[in-house]
């Protein structure tokens, strides 16, 4: 059984920073593109990273603030949040990204910017 568990959300300052995880099992990880996503209140699914073996991207929402990465020994999905604004405000998901087949995804971790 395929699970994605995100979690590491939070309340913060602008400009402040987060780092959020996502364990997953149930599939091999190594090899499957994994990406985050964000939905923001009154709003549609947004893409916001994606990692795989060509490297990672990311929307330009949110290039040069956050940073994708993997642990694949440990199958966990990151993403390092900094100089956080208002606008980031959203519930985070991770999802796996598998090519062809289909793509679940994590329950929500809230992020919330305000000071």
């Amino acid at each position: 059984e395929v699970q994605l568990q995100a979690s590491g959300g939070g309340l913060v300052q602008p400009g402040g920073s987060l780092r959020l995880s996502c364990a997953a099992s149930g599939f091999t990880f190594s090899i499957t593109p994994m990406m985050w996503g964000r939905q923001a209140p009154g709003k549609t699914l947004e893409w916001v990273s994606i990692i795989n073996s060509d490297g990672a991207r990311y929307a330009d929402s949110v290039k040069g603030r956050f940073t994708i990465s993997r642990d694949n020994a440990r199958s966990m999905l990151f993403l390092e949040m900094n100089n956080l604004k208002p606008e980031d405000r959203a519930v985070y998901y991770c999802q796996a990204a598998r090519p062809g087949r289909d793509k679940p995804r994590s329950q929500g971790t809230q992020v919330t910017v305000s000071s």
